[in-house]
């Protein structure tokens, strides 16, 4: 059976340390989430077009994408452009919470 002190609300203060719950109470983490958005064959080689991923800077945050996707994934990255809210960016960018970044692979084909 349940009591009362085993049942954790979201105003409960999250634990703090790798691994750590995250929550809406604050605290907890001081890595900036971002939503990692891929298209195209990034998107078929991770598996699914949306990914919330923690780092301070955009090089972090693929550095995890490729660890969590793979190698197929980390080949099709090699040739892709980033961007973080619809700009252009470097892996040295800081990425703060809330932002998006957008896996772009080359192009191809089309009407001539």
């Amino acid at each position: 059976m349940v009591g009362p002190r085993d049942v954790r609300t979201a105003f409960d203060p999250v634990p703090a340390g790798p691994g750590a719950a995250r929550g809406c109470s604050g605290g907890g983490y001081d890595r900036p989430v971002a939503t990692v958005r891929l298209f195209a064959s990034a998107r078929v080689a991770a598996g699914t077009g949306r990914a919330t991923i923690d780092g301070p800077t955009v090089g972090d945050v693929l550095e995890e994408a490729r660890a969590r996707f793979g190698p197929e994934f980390s080949a099709v990255l090699d040739g892709c452009r980033i961007w973080v809210n619809g700009d252009t960016a470097t892996e040295s960018d800081p990425v703060g919470d809330d932002d998006e970044v957008a896996v772009l692979p080359p192009v191809s084909g089309g009407h001539r």
